[in-house]
């Protein structure tokens, strides 16, 4: 809301003000004196002034407006502050709700409620009266702090789904480039580490054969052990499955990387901190693994350092190499593809660090990395304890103030019956009904019956108070608690209606046990507590009105009676499931749009990875295969051409991957993701707020046949796109010749409309469905029978796009 907005509110109260008073007295004849306009006046003004600034200083605005008002109450006529003195202060008090914590709000109703009725004691001292205006006061307050609260948390709710839509679209168009960057460093990263050490081991056999042949038949053996390692390396990069096996810890990964490098004669003395798991730990693995790659490409037999220190406000990454010793021959210099800096800058870019590098003083080279550490996550600002104490303390001054004037100017005379107030009882029959609803969420059945056992003794209220008021006014407030706990349970409903998992076996057949719906259980409770309350307050102010005695026949009363209470009770039941329905479509659409942004993100980044793949299988991996026969038909110089050929391949291939960039339109490719597209889909849905982990058991084969293959993933896919707020986790296991997929965690695919789409999945090859429990839906795939395609980087593309 604008400033202009801001405005409009107390203009307006001030014209409704000024056609209360002294619109009203004017039009009866009778002029205000010139005094009381005046002070009407310099009240309106700093009222005006302070409603205009609420937003900036909601607090300060409430205390002026009421001191404001307090003080004009005293010399002018009743009704000429009180429009100014209700709605100014319940608007006042409504945006101290929506503007700062839910503690700063309850602590000015309650200091202003307690600072109203000391002020009224001081003015008038206390009296048998019914106090009713007090209560009236006092839950216009709540009211409106309620209702300021609720519009906090509604914009709150409203600004988390924007920001998840933002992110969810942000991450759709991220998501294949990063898995483009993603297999491009890796590329770099396995086939420079791994070939740029056979070039290195042996240049260095052939440079000693004459003086230590022995070194020719080791350099022969660790060229085919690499390369079979490039192999496989470049397939889990070509294939990255969701992980079969508990992985290495960060230290261990770290430690074994520079155990390889000291089994190439490099120097490498390390100082490593243990590391959690996370994106810190894969930065400084990826720039460990390059700093040393360069240090033996570039100095060979260098003395290198490597330092990783976890702290809490920060984690350092420092490898550091000395001059190359005299003589050494840089056999692997030349063999980059100049991207290794700019893989370093962005692996820590992405992990939230810096990076420096450049040479030493010494005549080496030293790459440093700063980190997040231990509190780099966002923390939420608390509010310390002191400013605490200072709002309580001043919040007791302001309750304390309206008393001084007792104790220290005059003693008034108070009452000395022993009558009980209307008042009283009302103000004790209010403050248990707003016990009742803030347990309402927590406990609801239990809040619903308090309130209506609260309901009829309203009526007793009035008669041991001997209340002369208006005779509808407390049944009316007894009831306005009541119509609160309907219209909540109506929001409830709505939402339960459409997540309840309707209690059907595979078959279609409702269980002789479980014949209603839960969705109707509920609805039935509902509606029943909503009879009983519309009959509960029917009687009661049939009661009140007929104890006080009426003038119309004694079916009347009742009658009337019921049929109002119904009809608001009605409109509150009715208020409640508009809400529920709408905040329900809202989700709805929200999870269709993040839903079908995953589905495209996740068939993008699944056809960059095909598309590298295909180039990989034809350039370096067939070199990396030609370099190992030559390794083991013992012809160590052919063997070193060929790591070099392949080092040349991987350049040209990361060239090729730029270059072919997808365009606006979307890449030329789109095939069937398949179960090994599982971490794509995992890694979007955490990326747009929800975790999801994906496992594998070891029984599940490198290869499934296509159709299972394929109907495996779109299963997992539908099951994640109805969202849900709680964590997901897949397994997939073979059992005998079936596949077995289990989800949990995932409350609302027991929908029907979901359970049919993956009913039809599931009949297609003959499987079956089973909900064994809320939230957990198992599928089961027979792989007798389906075709199995001969290579695994083959799969996807048999389907093709859709």
């Amino acid at each position: 809301m604008n400033r202009t907005d801001d405005r409009l509110l107390p203009v307006l109260l001030i014209c409704v003000q000024a056609a209360v008073w002294p619109g009203a007295e004017l039009v009866r004849g009778d002029v205000p004196p010139a005094s009381a306009l005046l002070v009407a006046v310099l009240v309106a003004g700093p009222v005006t002034a302070a409603l205009a600034l609420r937003r900036a200083r909601p607090v300060v605005a409430l205390m002026l407006v009421a001191a404001a008002c307090a003080l004009g109450a005293g010399p002018l006529p009743v009704g000429a502050m009180a429009v100014l003195g209700t709605a100014g202060v319940a608007l006042a008090l409504f945006t101290v709700a929506t503007e700062r914590d839910t503690f700063t709000a309850v602590l000015c109703v309650v200091a202003l409620a307690a600072w109203q009725l000391l002020q009224n004691l001081s003015l008038h001292g206390l009296s048998d009266r019914d106090g009713l205006d007090l209560v009236l006061t006092a839950l216009l307050y709540a009211t409106a702090c309620g209702t300021g609260l609720l519009a906090r948390r509604t914009r709150r709710a409203r600004g988390t789904a924007e920001r998840m839509l933002r992110r969810a679209e942000a991450e759709r168009h991220r998501l294949p480039a990063v898995e483009r960057r993603r297999m491009e460093r890796e590329l770099h990263d396995v086939s420079a580490h791994h070939l740029t050490a056979v070039v290195v081991t042996a240049g260095a056999a052939l440079g000693l054969r004459d003086r230590r042949p022995e070194l020719a038949e080791k350099a022969l053996e660790f060229a085919a052990e690499t390369g079979r390692e490039v192999t496989r390396a470049l397939g889990a990069v070509r294939a990255p499955a969701p992980s079969r096996e508990e992985p290495a810890s960060p230290e261990e990964r770290l430690r074994a990387l520079v155990a390889g490098f000291r089994r190439l004669d490099q120097r490498v003395e390390y100082e490593i901190d243990p590391l959690p798991d996370g994106v810190v730990a894969d930065a400084a693995y990826g720039i460990v693994r390059e700093a040393l790659t360069n240090v033996a490409r570039h100095a060979p037999g260098a003395a290198t350092t490597v330092r990783c220190r976890y702290g809490d406000a920060r984690t350092e990454v420092v490898v550091t190499s000395a001059a190359p010793p005299a003589g050494a021959t840089a056999h692997g210099a030349g063999l980059g593809s100049g991207r290794g800096q700019g893989f370093l800058r962005s692996r820590a870019r992405e992990a939230g660090g810096t990076l420096t590098s450049g040479p030493t003083a010494e005549g080496g080279w030293e790459v440093r990395a700063v980190l997040p550490g231990r509190s780099a996550a966002p923390v939420e600002a608390s509010v310390p304890r002191s400013y605490r104490f200072a709002q309580v303390t001043a919040a007791v001054g302001l309750c304390v103030q309206p008393l001084l004037p007792v104790l220290v100017v005059r003693s008034e005379t108070t009452s000395s019956g022993s009558q009980v107030s209307a008042g009283v009882l009302f103000a004790l029959l209010a403050a248990a009904q707003a016990v009742a609803l803030l347990w309402l969420r927590r406990a609801p059945r239990a809040a619903q019956c308090a309130l209506l056992g609260l309901a009829p003794l309203w009526p007793v209220a009035m008669a041991v108070g001997e209340y002369a008021g208006p005779v509808l006014l407390p049944p009316a407030l007894g009831m306005l608690a009541t119509c609160v706990a309907l219209a909540a349970d109506a929001d409830a409903d709505a939402n339960a209606n459409a997540n309840a998992n309707a209690d059907v076996d595979t078959d279609g057949d409702a269980d002789s046990d479980s014949a209603v719906p839960a969705r109707g259980r509920h609805s039935r409770r509902a509606w029943i507590i909503a009879s009983a309350a519309v009959a509960v307050h029917a009687v009661a102010m049939s009661v009140a009105v007929l104890d006080r005695g009426t003038e119309l026949p004694d079916w009347t009363v009742p009658a009337g009676a019921t049929a109002g209470v119904a009809l608001v009770m009605g409109a509150a039941r009715w208020a409640g499931a508009l809400r529920g329905r709408r905040d329900l479509a809202a989700r709805g659409a929200r999870e269709e749009r993040i839903a079908a942004w995953t589905e495209e993100a996740v068939r993008d980044a699944w056809a960059e990875r095909r598309r590298i793949a295909a180039g990989l299988e034809s350039t370096v991996l067939a070199r990396a295969a030609d370099m190992v026969a030559e390794a083991e038909a013992g012809r160590l110089g052919t063997a070193a051409d060929r790591a070099r050929e392949a080092l040349a391949a991987m350049r040209a291939l990361l060239d090729t991957v730029r270059v072919g960039e997808p365009g606006p339109n979307g890449p030329e490719l789109r095939p069937q993701p398949t179960v090994q597209a599982l971490d794509l889909l995992a890694r979007q849905c955490r990326a747009t707020g929800r975790e999801v982990e994906i496992r594998l058991t070891d029984r599940v084969p490198e290869r499934l046949p296509t159709a299972v293959d394929l109907a495996a993933y779109h299963a997992a896919e539908t099951v994640l796109a109805v969202g849900g707020e709680k964590p997901a986790v897949l397994e997939l296991d073979v059992e005998g010749d079936t596949l077995t997929l289990t989800a949990t965690g995932v409350p609302r695919a027991g929908r029907p409309a979901v359970r049919q789409r993956l009913a039809a999945r599931v009949a297609a090859l003959g499987g079956d469905l089973t909900t064994e429990e809320p939230g957990a839906v198992r599928l089961r795939l027979p792989l007798a029978g389906a075709r199995v395609p001969e290579q695994a980087p083959q799969r996807g593309h048999e389907e093709g796009a859709r």
